[in-house]
């Protein structure tokens, strides 16, 4: 390995320079056919992907939404969630998994997460069931599912819907079944950074039920069935063609990208456990495919490694800083600090380092270079 040096090339968090000019040509091509059609919202290209992610997801339908906060509120209104309505979902995660909920005017019931796996617990979530529990919401985070089985058999039980939040999870395996394919509806984010993503926001909702995939169709338009004839108050979630476009480039290169991140994940795991170095990696829960959106490690001294990285040029990121039930905006929810000690705990202890599928061998070992000398230091 090489000894970190201020003067080497910077290693991002995420390159999509790399990404964009390994493509350049097949994404101007498929711009320039959206601006020729002069059809930028829905339309063929918009259906074309809806189809294509449906298949990849291994599921009957896809409607194309405006982003992955979108496609959580449309799932949500889908099912009829609205005020009074408790949805059981974890504080470890992004923002907009409680927002859309309380933007309903629903309740966002919290359970902690499998400190392993940083996913919800499902031996946690019985116990959270009132008689206003209407869903359950897990959330498949950096790249690996939720455990679903006992989650599905706990909705069974108690006549629950369950909308997977796979925002970070297009193409992740649970037991041979894609993420968004298992539970009633399924989320998907197209933000940039996310493994497949667009030149801008966008989303889907996968489904397997026809009347769930009409529903959220009518609602992502206004509720409008034909033109100006409004049969639900919906919203403006309508994806735009050219997002559509790009993301079908994308998707044909998905698996490779994803390969390439396995790949850069089992290196990591083999330079940091031959130079002794005394962190967390993700810890594999046996059960399917992990896509590494990101790689996660773990150490009591988070703060000062970021700060250490910082200043060595590599990238890094907290994903996430404070838990949702800490958030000062659902302060009137009544949750506490220590109510979710597993979640506070790796808000507070872990940290995203570079895993995409353009870095070089090279670029990873002067990252363990580095953690190796912030350690031995």
């Amino acid at each position: 390995m090489t000894s970190p040096s201020i003067a080497a090339p910077p290693v991002p968090l995420l390159d999509l320079h790399a990404q964009y000019e390994s493509i350049r040509d097949e994404v101007h091509a498929a711009l320039d056919r959206v601006i020729q059609s002069q059809v930028f919202i829905l339309g063929p290209e918009v259906e074309a992907l809806e189809r294509e992610v449906a298949a990849y997801s291994g599921c009957a339908w896809g409607i194309g939404v405006s982003s992955g906060t979108d496609a959580l509120l449309v799932a949500l209104m889908a099912l009829g969630i609205g005020a009074g309505d408790e949805v059981i979902t974890t504080p470890y995660t992004f923002f907009a998994t409680a927002g859309s909920l309380v933007r309903l005017g629903a309740r966002p019931v919290f359970v902690d997460i499998d400190p392993r796996t940083y996913n919800i617990d499902p031996a946690r979530i019985e116990a959270a069931i009132t008689p206003r529990t209407r869903a359950i919401m897990p959330v498949h985070l950096f790249g690996q599912m939720a455990d679903m089985d006992p989650i599905m058999a706990i909705a069974e039980r108690h006549h629950l819907a369950v909308i997977e939040d796979a925002a970070q999870a297009i193409g992740a395996e649970y037991r041979g079944r894609r993420a968004g394919s298992i539970g009633h509806l399924g989320c998907f984010s197209f933000f940039p950074s996310k493994n497949l993503g667009g030149f801008g926001d966008g989303g889907m909702v996968t489904t397997n039920d026809a009347q769930l995939a009409e529903r959220v169709r009518l609602l992502r338009g206004h509720g409008a069935k034909p033109k100006y004839f409004h049969r639900l108050v919906g919203g403006n979630f309508r994806l735009d063609a050219i997002q559509a476009a790009v993301l079908r480039v994308k998707l044909a290169y998905l698996d490779g990208w994803t390969a390439g991140r396995q790949a850069n994940a089992a290196r990591y795991r083999e330079l940091l456990a031959a130079a002794a170095i005394p962190l967390d990696v993700p810890f594999d829960a046996g059960h399917g495919r992990h896509i590494y959106n990101q790689f996660i490690v773990r150490t009591t001294q988070r703060d000062a490694l970021m700060a250490a990285l910082k200043e060595q040029h590599i990238g890094s990121e907290v994903y996430y800083p404070l838990p949702m039930h800490l958030q000062e905006c659902f302060g009137d929810l009544g949750y506490r600090i220590g109510d979710f000690e597993y979640s506070e705990l790796a808000a507070q202890q872990t940290l995203a380092i570079p895993v995409y599928p353009e870095l070089t061998p090279a670029q990873q070992e002067r990252v363990v270079e580095v953690l190796r000398a912030f350690f031995a230091a």
